[in-house]
């Protein structure tokens, strides 16, 4: 094909797919929905300490408020898929959103620390369902055309919330009380469920949806359980050999589930979907980018608070360059995923990750603000890049039937995986503070150290993004070549004077 011809063709080629008014319509609503459930898996923490004098209760007791909200969403998260075919993915994000509105007023009402825990249990299931079943509903609206960009945009609340929330927090604290913890979700979760109910396409209901897999839910379900609070478990100090054993026989669960899945004929998730080379590459790709990304996010905040003695909203305040920097490179991720594919955006993101970590394992008890400010941005961009494109990649290798099945098993991943990176990020910093005392210059170094970890893991998870890449490209040659435009008789008189091209537009 001559340059001229070629032209033409990319003259005639359709622009990328807008978002429609329907489209803008349900971003809104499931948007909002996840700005709920992850502020609230980052605004709590903060309150531990101030949770634990108000209730009269230990810390370790206290603990459980965090503890029951994240055991409660893995426990929900594998049968999500199977609820939503059954009464109906609009139905479901509209009941748990308005559930989770009512558990966040309950538990900003609660009198101990008994109906606090169990009120957040009420929030943790709700919200595990706000998730994935809003990512069914988002994928199947947006179509393979424009899913880089939808995803980029569900992701923004994922980036923002461990940035927004220690501040957030902080201020209601300092401000407020710690109610306001809780109720200051009431309001946004009011809108989100009018939000969800307005604007959600509506969805058939109950009959795909076949019987409930019990046996399977029980393996997954106490499975789930058990690997994410084993590894919270571990790192926590003292807390290794009892962290093993919950990681190991929730493993172990996990695996049964997996060796059934593939012997019944309805089994609760279809894991046959790794089979799809795609699908199982983007899935590696994302639970790897998961620990090293998001559970490297814990160390500096801590950082801040034990070496530099800065308070919740300060740190709040001087970790929001990450924010911001990730917040920018997920915006434009969906763009460049358009134009790079996700394997390749994955890999640039990841290697940007890795250079704008070694300042960090060289972090010292007095480094300049700015510095780490300016470290921040990259590491972020890094995390803007990575974080959604190996998603986009593994709903896009299946057809729009698997979405149910895909949704919940790529969010188990992905949390499994943040829990995995922050289980070793926190055993490594715990062990080297555990002989820095309290001098500034030793706890740095302990920082630098867990750092360090975070580099290498952050390195190791570049590779899977290698793979995502060269799967698809193998997958875009096995496709047929499109059968080249034909010309109007126009074109085809200008393409053959020497130096004149077509004009875009023309036809």
């Amino acid at each position: 094909m001559t340059r001229i011809h070629a032209e033409a063709v990319a003259a005639a080629m359709p622009p990328p797919a807008r978002f429609s008014p329907e489209l803008r319509r349900v971003i809104a609503a499931l948007v909002l929905g996840g700005v709920l459930v992850m502020l609230d898996s980052t605004i709590v923490n903060i309150a531990l300490h101030t949770l634990s004098a108000e209730l009269d209760t230990t810390l370790a007791g206290v603990q459980w408020v965090v503890t029951a909200y994240t055991l409660a969403m893995g426990l929900v998260i594998p049968v999500s898929g199977w609820l939503a075919r059954r009464a109906g993915a609009r139905r479901l994000v509209v009941a748990a959103t308005a559930t989770f509105t009512v558990a966040s007023l309950l538990c900003g009402l609660a009198q101990d620390p008994a109906q606090l825990i169990a009120f957040r249990v009420l929030q943790g299931l709700a919200g595990g369902l706000m998730m994935p079943v809003g990512q069914i509903i988002l994928v199947r609206a947006a179509g393979p055309d424009r899913l880089p960009r939808v995803m980029a945009v569900l992701g923004l609340p994922m980036i923002m919330a461990p940035v927004v929330g220690p501040t957030l927090g902080g201020l209601l604290l300092e401000h407020a009380s710690w109610e306001w913890i809780f109720l200051v979700n009431v309001p946004v979760g009011i809108v989100a469920t009018w939000l969800a109910w307005r604007m959600l396409p509506s969805d058939g209901a109950g009959e795909k949806a076949g019987p409930l897999d019990v046996p399977g839910l029980a393996l997954a379900a106490a499975g789930t359980v058990g690997l994410t609070y084993g590894l919270a478990e571990a790192g926590e100090p003292g807390g290794a050999l009892a962290g093993a054993v919950w990681a190991g026989g929730g493993a172990v669960l996990l695996a049964l589930f997996v060796l059934r899945s593939l012997r019944v004929r309805r089994p609760l998730l279809d894991v046959r979907l790794f089979r799809n080379a795609g699908f199982a590459a983007a899935s590696l790709a994302s639970f790897t980018l998961s620990a090293a990304m998001f559970g490297g996010m814990i160390l500096l905040p801590l950082y801040f608070q034990t070496v530099r003695h800065e308070d919740a909203v300060a740190t709040g305040l001087l970790v929001a360059p990450q924010g911001l920097g990730a917040a920018a490179a997920m915006w434009a991720s969906g763009r460049i995923t358009e134009r790079l594919g996700a394997g390749l955006t994955s890999l640039l993101g990841g290697l940007v990750a890795v250079v704008t970590t070694v300042p960090y394992v060289l972090v010292t008890e007095d480094v300049s603000y700015p510095l780490l400010a300016l470290a921040m941005v990259g590491r972020g961009i890094g995390i803007g890049l990575s974080a959604m494109p190996p998603m986009t990649a593994a709903f896009q290798a299946l057809s729009p039937a698997q979405i149910a099945d895909a949704s919940p098993q790529l969010t188990v991943l992905q949390r499994v995986g943040a829990s995995v990176g922050t289980a070793i990020f926190a055993v490594a910093l715990q062990q080297g503070l555990d002989g820095a005392g309290t001098a500034p210059a030793r706890q740095a170094d302990a920082f630098g150290g867990a750092f360090g970890w975070v580099l290498a893991v952050t390195a190791v998870a570049v590779l899977p993004a290698v793979v995502l890449m060269v799967t698809e490209r193998r997958r875009r040659a096995a496709q047929p070549e499109p059968e080249p435009l034909a010309l109007s008789p126009d074109q085809s008189d200008r393409a053959d004077q020497p130096g004149q091209g077509v004009p875009r537009g023309s036809s």
